[in-house]
This record gives structure tokens, sequence and C-alpha cells, in this order.
């Protein structure tokens, strides 16, 4: 575990504030950076910049940029290509019907999704090209990006930045920390796939 505190530290003390809005950009809105660990990489950049090695107003400015634009590219790609994705009707993972499904979800959910899917790996990077597939209002999807931006973004690693600042030699226990951070953000998916499970197992019991 050692190991992984001192990666997590060293990488972004190594990419930097450019490191930093390539791996929030890309985890924002392509399709390459679901994998990529955003919401750990804010929250370690705060706790640096706590310790000066950041300027907070700085890093504040370049993760906030990175996700509206990551999570706009996204919404474009998806806006512009994701027809396409769609034109096979006998395709077993692709077909016009999800698309139609898609419109209907982000129709209802879309802003929700948009803000709160912020929160979770893999989500975070699908929802806006999602969002633009669904042909979700643009004007609406940039206001809530704006918003969910802010509160991940900007959020954890204004949380960093307030912990490092407030409770001495918190950097011993970054482990821990990211570790709970994944477990909380990973925590939505695990509650809906439980409830889709049991869901399945009520209809087939009636």
């Amino acid at each position: 575990m050692d190991i992984f505190h001192i990666d997590i530290m060293e990488l972004v003390k190594i990419t930097g504030y450019l490191g930093l809005f390539a791996i929030i950009f890309s985890e924002s809105g392509l399709f390459f950076g679901f994998f990529l660990p955003g919401g750990s990489l804010l929250f370690t950049a705060g706790l640096l910049a706590s310790q000066g090695l950041f300027n907070i107003y700085w890093l504040v400015l370049v993760v906030a940029s990175a996700a509206i634009l990551g999570d706009n590219v996204g919404y474009w790609f998806g806006n512009k290509i994701g027809e396409k994705i769609f034109t096979k009707e006998d395709s077993l993972f692709f077909n016009k019907k999800y698309l139609e499904k898609t419109k209907l979800f982000y129709e209802k959910y879309g802003a929700v999704t948009v803000v709160v899917g912020r929160f979770t790996p893999i989500v975070r990077t699908f929802a806006p090209i999602l969002a633009g597939v669904g042909k979700m209002s643009y004007r609406k999807f940039f206001i809530y990006n704006i918003v969910g931006a802010f509160l991940w973004a900007v959020g954890l690693s204004l949380l960093g930045y307030f912990l490092g600042t407030t409770i001495p030699g918190i950097e011993k226990y970054i482990t821990q920390i990211v570790i709970l951070i994944v477990v909380l953000s990973i925590l939505p998916i695990l509650f809906n796939l439980r409830f889709k499970k049991t869901a399945v197992i009520n209809e087939k019991s009636n």
C-alpha cells in the first residue's frame, strides 16, 4: 500500500497542471478516459496545494476548465457521431430502439445524470456522450455540466486543500483516503445493480 501512496502523490507532482488538465479532460468525455482515477487525483492535488506545491486558485481554474471542456467534447461527439452507432437494426448491442430509450431517459433524468454522474467512475465518462446521443438540450446540458464540474472537480480539490490545511500530517493517510473515495464513488453502481437484481427477482416471483 505504501507503493500506491508514493505513486499517487508522485503522479500528481510529475504531471503538474498540464497533466491534471489532460487527465480530467479525458475522463470527462473521451471513450478511452473511463479508467482514469480523476477523483483521487483531484483530492490529492488539493492536498498538495495545501503544502504549497500548487496554487489553489490556479488548480481550481485548471480542473474546472478541464471538466467542463471534456464534457462538452463528449456531448459534441455523441450529438454528431452517436446516431451512426445505432444504424444496424440487427446489432446485438447497438440498435435504434436503444437510441430512442436514451432520448427518453435524458428527457426525464438527463440533468440528474449529468450532475450526479460526475461522482461515479465510467458514468462520468459516458454520461455526456449519451446526453449528446439522446439530443438533450445543449443549453440545459451546459448549465448542469457547469454545476457538476464545480461540485466534483472544484469540490474534491477544495476538500483536499481544506483537510490539508486543518489536519497536520494527513498526507500520511492519503492511501486510505483515496481508497475511501474509490469505494464511495462505486457505491451508486453497486446499489443500482442490487436494485435491478431485486426488481428482476420480484418480477419473476410475481
